[in-house]
């Protein structure tokens, strides 16, 4: 959950960078939104990875009848 809420939280912070760069095309806004994106796409694969795990464990349990 630490990792979700790290994503939520870096997507929440370039909002404004967006803007800039959109509307403004300033390319400085840009380099730091595709930055920010690498760094999400990073930590969706770490999640990703970790909710493999959690799958794994729980097909491995026996099931409570």
């Amino acid at each position: 959950m630490k990792k979700f809420n790290e994503v939520k939280n870096i997507i929440a912070s370039i909002e404004a960078d967006v803007e800039k760069f959109v509307k403004s095309n300033n390319n400085a806004a840009g380099t730091r939104v595709r930055k920010a994106m690498q760094e999400v796409k990073n930590l969706t694969q770490d999640i990703r990875k970790e909710v493999t795990v959690m799958k794994e464990k729980i097909k491995a349990e026996p099931k409570k009848d």
